[in-house]
């Protein structure tokens, strides 16, 4: 992370965007679409790097996605796959990804 940066753990975030909604989720037309992991956002560079986007079976890149309290449109994957053997992770994994920062969600 850089001085403009914000983890997932900022106290400024924990209430950002829909309350209900899980802080680590990617979402699309309201629907939880997939699991993010270690998010990096960079407020002076309009975008979002993620280490992992995982669960995504359901997440169309070509749509703009809701993470926290900013609107998003994923631009770059470095590494795909659907085969995960760690525990817990069914579906694609997106390793390396970078997701542009279009704007903030309406409350």
């Amino acid at each position: 992370m850089n001085e403009n940066s914000v983890g997932l753990g900022d106290r400024s975030l924990a209430g950002a965007g829909n309350s209900n909604r899980a802080q680590d989720a990617i979402y699309q037309r309201g629907k939880l679409v997939a699991r993010v992991m270690a998010p990096d956002v960079d407020l002076e560079g309009r975008e979002i790097r993620f280490d992992e986007i995982f669960d995504s079976d359901h997440l169309v890149l070509a749509d703009e996605c809701e993470f926290q309290k900013y609107r998003i449109m994923v631009q770059k994957v470095a590494f795909a796959t659907k085969v995960d053997h760690r525990p817990g992770r069914a579906g694609r994994t997106l390793a390396g990804c970078t997701a542009e920062i279009l704007g903030y969600i309406d409350q």
